[in-house]
């Protein structure tokens, strides 16, 4: 008998370990992934054109059913994040792939041949790029609406924020804000934010994600109040565009602390709110601290809708673009 490779027990605890929380998961938060033939035809197109969709990269578990309802979310700029989000299955590292000058052309002929009524563009965060990836949102909104005028394409958007500049490098020192300006952003910032707006999405939607006391272990690199004002420097841009935010419950935080977090985004003027629950990646991820019950999720819908959201989508699978075409 050849002897046990070191390797050998860690490899099996780390398999019962994940049987284990896969057991543990609540009976709620399974359910099928839709209709391969939806799946295959989407997975194919993208596949073709060497394009992404954070519903495929993300493993969402309702592609299939934001498919069948002509829906999908494309990610801009490749599947390589810049940053290290403790929650994240996207891929992290310092050298993300450069720009396919073609991206656009192929999203919006992505979205041509799926039918799609609604599209949403999101993006790993591209810290390297001058503009942070901005002027890439605008042109590919552009390229989507001359092949598909009747399609609505909502933007999901990293923070962009201008504190580091190319490589790392600290940016020269920026004007000071004008008296009534938002003074929480950094004047790169706030041109990158306008370039975006300008390009007039559907929607503009950026994601704290978690409650103010949960950022720094699950948005690393990311900041709660610089987050809050991406979505207030939106309705000063430009108050006729819907903005929307979302949370992903799970990490440990309390009932307080989630409806203080929307009390926030409120008093950013946000319209709309996405309350999903989180459910770990990997073992490489943080773990899952509390299931939150369907229940629970119709609470704090009720409570947001309360608080003045517009539209509110609240349930342990939703996420970012869950029903984001649907008026109610």
């Amino acid at each position: 008998m050849s002897p046990q490779t070191p390797q050998t027990p860690t490899v099996k605890a780390t398999a019962a370990q994940i049987r284990s929380e896969i057991e543990a998961m609540p009976e709620w938060l399974r359910r099928p992934i839709g209709l391969a033939s939806e799946l295959s035809q989407v997975q194919k197109i993208i596949k073709q054109r060497q394009i992404h969709t954070i519903c495929e990269e993300g493993r969402c578990p309702n592609r299939g059913e934001c498919y069948a309802q002509k829906t999908a979310t494309f990610m801009l700029m490749g599947p390589t994040c810049t940053r290290a989000c403790a929650f994240c299955q996207v891929d992290k590292g310092h050298s993300p792939m450069p720009l396919d000058p073609q991206e656009p052309q192929k999203v919006a002929e992505a979205v041509q041949l799926l039918g799609l009524r609604y599209a949403v563009l999101t993006s790993v965060a591209r810290d390297d790029l001058p503009d942070g990836g901005a002027g890439w949102f605008a042109l590919t909104i552009a390229q989507i609406r001359h092949l598909n005028p009747d399609t609505e394409v909502e933007v999901l958007t990293p923070d962009f924020w201008g504190g580091l500049g190319r490589g790392g490098a600290p940016v020269p020192a920026l004007p000071v804000p004008a008296p009534g300006e938002n003074s929480g952003l950094d004047e790169l910032q706030r041109e990158r934010i306008r370039t975006v707006v300008e390009a007039k999405p559907a929607c503009y939607n950026h994601n704290i994600e978690t409650v103010r006391r949960l950022q720094g272990p699950v948005r690393r690199g990311a900041k709660y109040d610089r987050s809050i004002d991406v979505l207030r420097l939106v309705k000063e841009f430009d108050p006729t565009i819907p903005t929307k935010s979302g949370l992903m419950l799970g990490h440990g935080e309390t009932e307080a602390e989630i409806v203080e977090a929307m009390a926030d985004l409120r008093d950013a003027k946000c319209d709309r709110l996405t309350l999903g629950q989180y459910m770990r990646p990997s073992l490489e991820h943080l773990p899952v601290r509390k299931y939150w019950t369907p229940a629970e999720f119709d609470r704090f819908g009720s409570i947001a809708r309360e608080m003045g959201f517009e539209r509110v989508r609240s349930g342990p699978l939703v996420r970012s673009s869950y029903h984001a075409g649907e008026s109610d």
